[in-house]
């Protein structure tokens, strides 16, 4: 009576005592309307279930198969495509919620250990090659399914690229190649269908086996093909461990929370400004591209959380040539709402000199020019009031006079910082807090509207 109970919905069940029975009787309600339906009686040994609803949940024994990889296409009827929806796109954060894949070697191996555990049917099987050829094949197969399980489970559980957010996509181009997250997952569907193929064919024919001897061969023969098939192509679950674990170290941005973007020439002073405004730990050497990746940070106001992303450098020079270091920096501007903090170096000593530092600034706030802004000047303790730095290969002389008072200055109305004297970081944080709690507002502000409340 208790397991009845537990698969009839609350409230919907009663017992009804009528000598010498006892008989269960469920009330089972249509979601389309509030009257019940005809009583249907049944004996308490319920081998007839009609009209039963019961949850179905998937039972896995003895085998890798972590919660992750029990989707819940595995446990949904079957929907013809007229009715399925368009494919949803996914938030950001999809990166974390990548499955833990096993190396292909541990993925063998405690396929191969489980498979070995599997006896006979149960019963009296007398004839010897029978019962020889009975536990081969179930072997074979549970070897098969021990080995395809888990492949397919990463296969339904590495997002598709498409319903990514386009900050995700954009990362996963510029940080494994172009084409390489897509090839490695259909190595990974190969594999398993080869698995299949081969597990499905040697239990075949080890369960046709004439003899006892036959049938150990069979067995031997089968286990050594699923060993070398993995051995030839096993290196692509290898593959696909290491990209789980590359996109899984991704910093997480929220999109409800407002950034702070630092951006500027190569070696300009960048992450020194990151680890004095927020939590992030960036790296600091002097040589070009220090920083290889984008680095998060958090700075708190007023009780308030934000985000403070330190970006590789940008380099004079059109989109078609930057490198993927350069282009993950545009990646964040383009698709993630932050404010921008430019840093400018006139010292000379960064590698860029503050000509070539003045056209990229040009053309960064001029495409990104609805963004916050502030503009930074560092090192300012190194430049002494002096004459204004101007390379060799330079020539001054056809420079327009705002380039001239760029060299001197920098940009109007720019925070002269030294992170070392700590000149002008009293400014630049109340500055940072200004630009940060009006980013928040306009975050705020914005309204969503529905489109089908839009289109009514």
């Amino acid at each position: 009576m208790k397991l009845a109970s537990s698969l009839l919905f609350p409230n919907q069940w009663r017992l009804l005592a009528s000598p010498p029975q006892l008989y269960l009787q469920a009330f089972v309600f249509s979601t389309a309307s509030s009257t019940p339906k005809s009583p249907t009686f049944w004996s308490p040994t319920l081998r007839q279930c009609r009209n039963l609803q019961t949850a179905v949940s998937p039972v896995v024994t003895s085998s890798y198969l972590p919660t992750s990889y029990i989707t819940q296409k595995q446990i949904e009827t079957p929907t013809s495509p007229e009715k399925q929806g368009p494919p949803v796109q996914e938030s950001l954060g999809a990166f974390q919620k990548l499955p833990m894949v096993m190396p292909s070697i541990d993925l063998y191996s405690s396929a191969l250990r489980k498979s070995k555990r599997v006896q006979p049917t149960k019963g009296c099987i007398a004839n010897i090659a029978k019962r020889e050829r009975n536990r081969g094949a179930k072997q074979l197969d549970a070897l098969m399914k021990e080995l395809a399980l888990p492949l397919k489970g990463y296969m339904e559980s590495f997002p598709r690229r498409r319903l990514l957010h386009p900050y995700e996509r954009s990362l996963i181009e510029l940080t494994l190649g172009d084409g390489k997250y897509e090839e490695v997952l259909g190595k990974v569907d190969a594999l398993r269908k080869k698995v299949q193929s081969v597990g499905k064919e040697h239990a075949s024919l080890c369960a046709k086996a004439l003899s006892k001897r036959e049938a150990e061969d069979r067995l031997s023969e089968g286990v050594e093909k699923l060993e070398l098939v993995f051995q030839q192509q096993g290196i692509a679950v290898d593959e696909l461990l290491s990209i789980a674990k590359v996109l899984r170290a991704m910093p997480v941005v929220d999109l409800e929370m407002p950034t702070l973007c630092l951006v500027g020439a190569p070696n300009v002073g960048k992450s020194s400004l990151v680890r004095i405004l927020s939590t992030g730990k960036p790296e600091i050497c002097n040589y070009p591209f220090t920083t290889r990746g984008i680095l998060m940070g958090h700075v708190i106001l007023n009780y308030q959380r934000f985000q403070v992303t330190d970006t590789p450098g940008l380099l004079r020079r059109c989109d078609e040539d930057r490198n993927n270091l350069e282009k993950l920096t545009l990646a964040v501007l383009t698709h993630l709402p932050t404010a921008v903090l430019y840093v400018h170096d006139l010292t000379g000593e960064c590698g860029t000199s503050p000509s070539d530092q003045f056209r990229i600034y040009k053309e960064i706030k001029e495409r990104f020019e609805d963004y916050l802004w502030i503009d930074v000047v560092s090192k300012c303790d190194l430049l002494g009031g002096g004459s204004p730095v101007i390379y060799a290969k330079e020539d001054a002389s056809n420079d327009e006079a705002e380039t001239i008072r760029y060299r001197e200055t920098g940009p109007d109305g720019s925070i002269h910082v030294s992170v070392k004297t700590e000149q002008g970081l009293s400014e630049l944080k109340r500055r940072v807090k200004e630009v940060l709690s009006s980013e928040m507002k306009k975050i705020k502000s914005e309204v969503r509207v529905d489109p089908t409340v839009a289109s009514s």
